[in-house]
This record gives C-alpha cells, sequence and structure tokens, in this order.
C-alpha cells in the first residue's frame, strides 16, 4: 500500500464522494457508532455544505485513486454552536471554558481510515494535516469513550479527554490537541 496523503480543496474532497461513502461505512458500521449506507449519505450531504464553513480545511489519503482515509476541520464559530452534539460538549465543559477553549479553535469534524489501512500511521499524518496549521495549537474534536481503540489512537497522538463523558450523548467527549493551551487546564475524567 503506497499511500499518500494531501491536503485538499472542498471541490476536490467532494469528487470522491463514492471512496468517502465506502470508508466512512467501513470506519463507522461498527459499534458505538454502528452507521450504514443511509448515514453516509447523510454524511455526504452534510459535507457538500461543511465544505463552506469558514476555516474549512481537509486532506486525503489515496492509494493511487482508492479513498484510504479522509479528515476534515474548520474553525469553530462564536457563539457556539447549537446543532448536533455541540449543546452537549458545552454542557459539559461549562460556558466560559467552552467559549475559551472551542470558539475559535480548529475542530477536527471527521477523520475516518479504511480498516486495511489502519495501524499504519496514515490516521496520524492524516490528522495532523488538518491541524499542523493552527499557530495557537487549538484543536480539537469529538468522539465516544465507547470507540477505545479510537480513544487510544487520540492519546497515542498527544490528544488529551477533556471531560467526563457528557450525559446522554452516547460516551461524548471533547479531546483537546497536542498544542492546544488549555489541555493541561483540562479537568481529569474518572
Amino acid at each position: 500500500m503506497a499511500a499518500f496523503v494531501e491536503r485538499v480543496s472542498g471541490a476536490r474532497l467532494l469528487s470522491y464522494a463514492a471512496g468517502l461513502r465506502t470508508v466512512y461505512v467501513d470506519a463507522f458500521g461498527a459499534p458505538p457508532w454502528s452507521e450504514g449506507p443511509e448515514q453516509a449519505d447523510a454524511y455526504l450531504d452534510r459535507l457538500t455544505a461543511d465544505v463552506d464553513r469558514h476555516g474549512f480545511t481537509a486532506a486525503l489519503a489515496l492509494d493511487g485513486d482508492t479513498v484510504l482515509g479522509w479528515a476534515t476541520a474548520w474553525t469553530t464559530p462564536h457563539p457556539f454552536p447549537a446543532d448536533r452534539n455541540y449543546p452537549r460538549i458545552s454542557a459539559a465543559l461549562g460556558e466560559r471554558r467552552t467559549t475559551e477553549w472551542l470558539c475559535g479553535a480548529r475542530k477536527v469534524d471527521e477523520l475516518a481510515v479504511a480498516a486495511h489501512a489502519r495501524g499504519t500511521g496514515l490516521g496520524a499524518r492524516l490528522l495532523d494535516a488538518v491541524t499542523e496549521d493552527q499557530a495557537d495549537g487549538r484543536c480539537w474534536l469529538i468522539t465516544s469513550v465507547h470507540a477505545r481503540a479510537t480513544v487510544g489512537f487520540y492519546e497515542r497522538t498527544g490528544w488529551t479527554q477533556a471531560t467526563d463523558p457528557v450525559p446522554g450523548g452516547a460516551g461524548l467527549v471533547p479531546f483537546l490537541g497536542p498544542g492546544h493551551p488549555a489541555r493541561i487546564s483540562a479537568p481529569r475524567p474518572v
């Protein structure tokens, strides 16, 4: 496998929609996500709008024309979003920390790697590609503590869990990137 990782425009990322869909189902089909083709289609619809978000950045991993993985990120707006799982994250962190730690920071929205390409360093390369140019180091993401391999991956790459799982959120937790200045202030989860 000769994976090539490159930062790409939203238009270029979307030109690989069929490959993104395949990897999405592969990466998120098992628990705790248990997402299938319908959710992959919904993600691609959302991605079409996400590419227009402020600060949108994407990275794509290819082997020839075959998609092995991708990552997307953008600048978290202020005020903090009130859709999807954002209100739960804000409730767990509190208003002050949400504003100081997350608003204006780069939020990694999606990172997916095909099963056969995991364990090769590809996920770390994709994550770096969408976060390395954030001058102040303020990067964050949401994952589930039930996705143990994913949590282990983020911890190995220097990310820090910032709260206990949010109530009613399927074990969802925010992670702060290795260069995030609030990383040392994050309360240690129980």
